[in-house]
């Protein structure tokens, strides 16, 4: 049975900028150019890249996928522990178990900070050619230098992806956060010209896979028009995607029309957030081009589609909602804070006697099943109570609130439209009794982050021992060595404290002091010489700090590894200069340490539990996270 869990949830797919490949049959695909891996390749995939092979715009070492059903999936990020995963297995708004995978295809964005809407500017199919808005729409070219986890004091090999953009005004354009990934050169070029100018990446927004890019040259926006944000569009309403997909390098145009808008599994950041699908084709290359409607207005920018055997042209595009909740939140604070959350479990109260037995007179409200303790809902909601209503908007007995005029939608949404730090007003039944409580929204602290912050991952090496936070991408490069049991606990554990981390032994650098110790890899350390290990720059601390005999460090499963330590120490500088290794530990390590738990002593109650939830808690359609 666990091993079927495994298989299940433990299926990722890592895609590239110019036609990653899937885990399933069934995917999403979102744009992330990723680094090189050995992979199972679809034919859909292998086809693009033999197009690519005689397309200029073609990556020059597209990533591949790993072989399907290994790897482990991500969880959404914005969410509460329990949240979908990631371009593996997905839930949509209800909480549903949807399998699907989503492939980066490397495109651009560019944002500002403004949402209004365009002026009206009527476009017929005919002339569309000739329409001033195409000249906002740029081509990108990005080389990626993606950092290797399972060596983590050094980069793989780089390579390159292009994609789309465009111009909103102020020296700045839009595009994908994955098409700008691990970038080290941006360079975009305009609609008939032959000139790349250099753009700088100001912003990613990672849970809504949206970057802002800077172009200082003044040639670039000589005679240039930029596009605003329109409104949120309809069903069936006329969409134009366009952008530079694969199979030339001029600009491409494709139409269609909107087919449904909820709450969508946003592939590059594990994350559900409102998305608009189209039937409009989205290709390798799309990704970061806007979408229009017939007026000429941007609606929003392409970034993922769906592939399966039993569905054709499915494509989606981040709403201007959300772009513009990225762009206000970069002008508020300088910088991308994230989506909040408020960090809950929640459970469907559709049986009338569940919601007799809890004393909820109508039929409205959702059970707070789990608080995470990171959240700052957990001095006010306790596990039992009933929320009814979010500052003011009453939440039905599906997790869902009123939506425009007649449409109901996930109530998640309305936790999406908040910042960081705001405060909110949750109406409550707690033991038959209405109440109202204060919550301050903040983002959700992640146990094993998604993505690396600041492009290299840390590491400390201990007399050969390699010690590593466990990440995301780490799983993705080591699923064939980390073991069930780690990989539940990254799959649905969460956080007792900010700053904890699970810490592993990725491997074990070969040498006399070592003996014996060599075969080990992938190892969750828990403590040293008796101390609870925090996170890795805790780890060091202990070490730096260690005045005995020996190093002991203790595993799970009760795996134990001794070393002496002045003879550990002293081997460290020739088993670096054997291995050329720069240095024995990160540069973020060789700060002073600052202890997470004592900064708030109140973390002290949750200790260090990070046994795995229940399985249970996914895949059921009466649960849901917020």
């Amino acid at each position: 049975m666990a091993a079927a869990a495994a298989n299940s949830w433990f299926s990722v797919l890592t895609s590239t900028a110019g036609g990653g490949t899937s885990r399933c049959s069934h995917r999403l695909f979102s744009t992330s150019p990723r680094r090189p891996s050995s992979s199972f390749i679809p034919k859909a995939a292998s086809q693009n890249q033999n197009v690519l092979k005689k397309s200029s715009s073609s990556p020059r070492h597209p990533p591949s996928q790993k072989e399907a059903g290994k790897k482990f999936p991500r969880r959404s990020k914005n969410e509460g522990p329990l949240a979908n995963a990631d371009g593996r297995s997905s839930t949509n708004e209800a909480g549903r178990s949807q399998p699907i995978a989503i492939k980066s295809f490397g495109l651009q964005r560019k944002g500002k900070g403004v949402l209004l809407d365009s002026k009206e500017q009527q476009v017929e199919t005919g002339s569309i050619q000739d329409a001033t808005f195409l000249n906002a729409v740029v081509k990108v070219y990005c080389t990626h230098t993606a950092p290797d986890y399972s060596l983590p004091w050094q980069k793989h090999r780089q390579y390159t992806s292009t994609g789309s953009a465009f111009m909103i005004g102020d020296g700045k354009l839009l595009t994908n956060a994955h098409c700008v990934e691990h970038d080290t050169q941006v360079k975009v070029k305009k609609r008939g010209d032959d000139t790349k100018y250099v753009a700088k990446v100001l912003a990613r927004g990672v849970e809504c896979d949206i970057a802002l890019l800077s172009v200082e040259s003044k040639d670039f926006w000589k005679g240039a028009e930029p596009l605003s944000l329109g409104r949120l569009p309809r069903l069936q309403d006329a969409v134009t995607v366009v952008g530079y997909p694969l199979g030339g390098d001029t600009i491409s145009v494709t139409k269609g029309v909107v087919s449904r808008i909820e709450v969508t599994s946003y592939a590059h950041g594990s994350s559900e957030l409102l998305g608009i699908q189209i039937d409009a084709a989205i290709n390798p290359g799309n990704s970061g081009g806007p979408a229009f409607n017939d007026d000429g207005d941007c609606i929003g920018v392409a970034f993922q589609v769906y592939r399966s055997d039993d569905a054709e042209n499915i494509g989606y595009v981040i709403p201007t909602t959300v772009v513009s909740h990225f762009l206000e939140d970069y002008e508020r604070n300088g910088k991308y804070c994230g989506f909040p959350c408020l960090g809950v479990l929640l459970q469907k109260l559709e049986n009338p006697a569940l919601r007799a037995c809890l004393k909820v007179p109508s039929n409205e409200g959702v059970l707070v099943r789990k608080v995470e303790p990171t959240s700052d809902v957990s001095n006010v909601l306790k596990e039992g109570d009933v929320i009814v209503s979010f500052d003011g908007v009453h939440v039905g007995c599906e997790g869902t609130v009123p939506f425009r005029s007649s449409e109901r939608i996930a109530f998640r949404y309305l936790i999406s439209q908040k910042f960081t730090g705001d405060s909110v007003e949750l109406g409550i039944i707690r033991a038959g009794e209405f109440m109202k409580v204060q919550a301050v929204l903040k983002p959700r602290v992640h146990l094993v982050p998604y993505h690396i912050e600041g492009g290299q991952p840390s590491y400390l090496i201990v007399a050969g021992l390699v010690f590593t936070p466990l990440s995301d991408p780490l799983i993705e490069e080591e699923e064939d060595s980390i073991g069930l049991k780690l990989l539940t606990k990254a799959r649905y554990s969460s956080a007792k404290f900010e700053g904890q981390q699970i810490v592993v032994l990725s491997q074990v650098l070969a040498n006399e002091v070592n003996i014996g110790y060599e075969d080990m890899t992938n190892e969750q350390v828990l403590k040293l010489n008796g101390t609870r290990i925090k996170n890795i720059h805790h780890l060091a601390h202990l070490v730096d700090s260690s005045k005995g005999k020996y190093l002991v460090f203790e595993f799970e499963d009760n795996i134990l590894v001794a070393l002496q330590r002045e003879e550990a120490l002293s081997a460290s500088a020739s088993i670096l200069k054997d291995y050329g290794i720069p240095a024995e530990r990160s540069s973020d390590l060789l700060g002073p340490y600052v202890d997470p738990i004592e900064q708030n002593e109140a973390t002290n109650q949750h200790k260090f539990d990070d046994s795995p939830v229940s399985n249970s808690e996914f895949g059921y359609e009466g649960l849901l996270s917020a």
